[in-house]
């Protein structure tokens, strides 16, 4: 099989914080694949990992709420993407809000989306949500720098994504 490490080794993309609510359950996760693939309609894909709680919840959910990270949101980063809905309650360390479904929306991320759930795409160890907006953040004026994957290369347990 062909790696793609060669190509992937030189991309530094967003990073996103997922989160669903389903079953009276809500958790969420760093997301380091996620891209809008659709204009007209608006769509956007997640990618979540079948080994993650928050995948659990999702497969359950009917929408899940897509935060876009900036580079001072990087204790949220850690928080998400270092720790597990297995153990910790993260939502207990942060302000949130319930959204559309009971979708947790993160009251420090300014720039956020709520999507329903249009599909499913299996891709191997993760799974695509195909999001249809539903409810999106007011516009920011002059948003801050975006945190990038690169900066989470020291993020224990694994990589972002």
């Amino acid at each position: 099989m062909t790696e793609l490490d060669p190509f992937t080794d030189v991309l530094d993309g967003p990073v996103y914080v997922v989160t669903a609510a389903s079953g009276g359950e809500r958790d969420g996760c760093l997301v380091g694949f996620a891209s809008q693939c659709s204009i007209d309609p608006p769509r956007f894909t997640v990618w979540l990992s079948i080994a993650n709680r928050t995948y659990q919840v999702a497969r359950e959910a009917d929408h899940l709420t897509v935060h876009l990270l900036h580079h001072d949101d990087r204790a949220l980063a850690e928080l998400f993407g270092g720790e597990t809905g297995d153990r910790v309650d993260k939502f207990a360390r942060v302000g949130w809000r319930p959204g559309r479904a009971g979708s947790p929306i993160l009251e420090q991320v300014t720039t956020w989306f709520t999507g329903r759930i249009e599909g499913r795409i299996e891709g191997g160890d993760h799974v695509g949500f195909l999001l249809a907006p539903v409810e999106v953040c007011p516009p920011i004026a002059s948003p801050p720098p975006l945190l990038r994957y690169r900066e989470l290369y020291d993020l224990e347990p694994g990589h972002p994504a």
